[in-house]
């Protein structure tokens, strides 16, 4: 029996006008009708639409608020004089619908020889939805890694009911355990100790320096992570080990990748992750893939996977008893509903991660998500309220999170530096903006980091209305100063 719940799925789906602030949602027992699902498998939206209009007592307009299609496409969808056929389009719908994942036959690519890749691993695919081998993950690392370009870009723009796909896999697919008995050198436990310190050691420096500089680092740990799987000899408990560091390294590597400035290359990295925290048979590492999953999404445009992610994740652990890791899932969620403008759940989401952090850590938790205080949710908390439009209280989340955040993570405090600046200058205070700013440009001199760079650019567009004043004209003399020192560097 499937553990997925599409329940889950639909509230992680659900729209708020931004004007009104209504809520629109399909209701969950849409998804339960076997007309829907019905015509979900047989791919016929025309048919579905109507349905679903009518067991969830839906207006054509909602439809449109939800999809993002309009009524007068959705009135000639259903009477049959147009049909939905641009897989955007159809993402899209489904998406905006909440469609859980398994009700829809996606029409992902075969098997196909992949000459870019080894060709001890051409023959295999990284399609979702097949069996979810061990010589599978090990293709997924090689197109992550070792993989040309166009590997990477099979994975651009995995969101929507694509991201749902590997999600719900994720959830239930049978995985074959990692052994290999073969004539290469056996696994040791001293040696997995090693590897996994390397991975744990790239973590802390990324905190306190940025991944500037990280991303071949880890790309080369990676690569012999995979050697290893490829050409060591182990048994099942140490294969599962092995995959864990893998899914830990592969997770890190996509957010060095990530906050270096590579948006593309990331989801090659996660979904890599997901593959080996599958095989490694811990469901935190999925989690946590899922976790930057979520950030890739708020951060480039596709807040809805955001949510679909950090949901999906929150719903595998629900019986675990991890408070930390819940709360990080929540403030991911958070972002991605307040990005969508949908205060209630963002709101609702930010408040049960505070209950949850203000818990303590159980033994549940997983070791490197030592970073999660109450510092990490006030600085949440903040960002999702300058999105909602919301200056004045983000000003105070953003000044508590300054007094609890950990002094070592300075690339944290110097994003929320850099959104406090703008909150106190959407607020109209330019004195406390300015000052604000300055201290985030103290910490851009010190970091390698092309997100936070991308947050100081944004920070400095909300000068442009007081440019004429002194205190204006001083920063943006300082940052231009800064930024373009670390061009150079």
């Amino acid at each position: 029996m499937s553990q997925y719940n599409p329940d889950a799925l639909c509230s992680a789906c659900t729209r708020v006008h931004a004007h009104d602030r209504n809520t629109l949602t399909v209701p969950a027992r849409v998804w339960r009708d076997p007309a829907v699902r019905q015509a979900l498998a047989a791919w016929d939206f025309g048919r579905a639409s109507q349905l679903i209009r009518q067991r969830g007592s839906l207006r054509q307009e909602d439809l449109s608020q939800l999809t993002g299609l309009s009524q007068a496409f959705l009135s000639m969808l259903e009477s049959g004089s147009r049909r939905l056929t641009n897989i955007d389009k159809i993402v899209e719908f489904l998406a905006g619908l909440g469609v859980p994942a398994e009700l829809v036959p996606l029409p992902l690519p075969r098997p196909v020889t992949n000459p870019s890749l080894p060709s001890d691993l051409a023959a295999e695919d990284l399609d979702p939805v097949l069996p979810w081998t061990a010589a599978r993950m090990v293709t997924a690392l090689g197109a992550a890694v070792g993989g040309s370009a166009m590997d990477r870009r099979r994975f651009l723009g995995v969101s929507g009911v694509a991201l749902t796909a590997f999600v719900h896999q994720w959830g239930t697919a049978e995985v074959e355990p990692l052994v290999r008995a073969a004539d290469g050198s056996q696994l040791t436990n001293d040696l997995l100790d090693s590897l996994q310190q390397t991975t744990d050691s790239l973590r802390v420096m990324d905190a306190s320096t940025g991944s500037g500089t990280l991303a071949e680092l880890g790309d080369a740990h990676l690569a012999f992570l995979k050697r290893l799987v490829q050409h060591a000899s182990y048994g099942e408990a140490a294969g599962r080990r092995l995959a864990s560091i893998i899914a830990d390294t592969a997770t890190q590597t996509g957010w060095f990748t990530f906050d270096s400035g590579n948006h593309d290359g990331t989801q090659a990295y996660l979904l890599a992750a997901l593959r080996a925290a599958k095989a490694s048979g811990d469901i935190r590492l999925g989690a946590g893939a899922l976790s930057y999953m979520a950030i890739h999404g708020y951060s480039t445009g596709s807040p809805r996977s955001a949510v679909i992610a950090a949901s999906a994740a929150r719903e595998k652990i629900r019986n675990l008893d991890a408070p930390a890791l819940e709360a990080m899932l929540l403030t991911r969620q958070a972002r991605g509903h307040a990005k969508l403008g949908e205060q209630d759940e963002a709101v609702a989401a930010l408040d049960r991660a505070a209950e949850l952090c203000a818990r303590g850590r159980s033994e549940k938790d997983p070791a490197w998500l030592y970073w999660i205080n109450t510092g990490e949710i006030h600085g949440q908390s903040g960002s999702c309220y300058l999105d909602l439009g919301e200056p004045d209280k983000a000003v105070v989340s953003f000044t508590q999170a300054r007094k609890a955040l950990n002094p070592a993570d300075q690339r944290t405090r110097g994003l929320f530096l850099t959104r406090a600046a703008s909150a106190h200058l959407r607020e109209g205070d330019v004195d406390a903006g300015c000052a604000t700013a300055h201290e985030a440009l103290d910490l851009a001199e010190q970091l390698q980091s092309a997100r936070l760079n991308d947050h100081i650019q944004s920070m400095l567009a909300e000068l442009q209305p007081v440019n004429h004043t002194a205190y204006a004209r001083d920063l943006q003399e300082r940052a231009a100063a800064v930024m373009g020192t670390r061009s150079r560097t």
